[in-house]
């Protein structure tokens, strides 16, 4: 079975998630992925490597066809391929406390973080907590880009935690979209139940 993916205009990681939902869901011989940038191309052919596909890239002007090929034999690896049942999940917490990632470009550190919040969906059942703090709580209002991504997670049962103190400093309590307003000590409660935190 052949398919073919449209990646063109899509930031990273999200033409890497397109393909990786696409040949979790068939049974794929062969993939074929259009991309319109430097970096998608290399990521894209790199997981589909992983992935025991056989890889040819042709360029056609500023686009990227990638072409993945399996063999009859070939099976998937990597840890989204071998899952370990009888492992424990762990609760992981990610306490954001920016509304940009990293220092130096805002409008870069803006993107960053854009494509941070999507990719988190990569932990699955492992994320247990979402906490926003200090400036990290201007995600959570009416106007965010991540706003509708956040409400995706709230929907699937992720407890989105969102400090009260911080909205209040910044005059944002009325304008709060999604999680629950919440305090240093839910906050401190659920870093001290987590079996890992994450903080950005």
């Amino acid at each position: 079975m052949s398919v073919e993916l449209d990646c063109r205009g899509l930031a990273c990681p999200a033409p890497v998630l397109q393909t990786k939902q696409k040949i979790e869901k068939e049974n794929l011989s062969e993939i074929n992925v259009i991309v319109d940038n430097q970096a998608a191309k290399e990521n894209v052919s790199r997981f589909l490597g992983t992935q025991k596909f056989e890889v040819s890239v042709e360029q056609k002007g500023t686009d990227f066809y990638i072409t993945g090929t399996r063999g009859a034999g070939a099976t998937a690896s990597g840890p989204s391929a071998a899952p370990q049942p009888d492992a424990e999940k762990k609760k992981i917490l990610v306490m954001i406390a920016t509304d940009r990632m990293g220092f130096g470009d805002d409008e870069l550190g803006k993107k960053l973080i854009l494509s941070f919040i999507k990719t988190l969906a990569e932990m699955g059942d492992e994320l247990w907590r979402l906490v926003f703090v200090n400036n990290g709580v201007k995600l959570t209002i009416e106007g965010s880009e991540v706003l509708e991504i956040l409400k995706g997670y709230e929907k699937e049962g992720l407890t989105i935690l969102v400090c009260g103190t911080c909205l209040n400093h910044f005059n944002l309590l009325d304008k709060k979209e999604v999680g629950v307003t919440t305090n240093m000590l839910d906050i401190v409660t659920a870093m001290q139940l987590a079996d890992k935190v994450i903080n950005i």
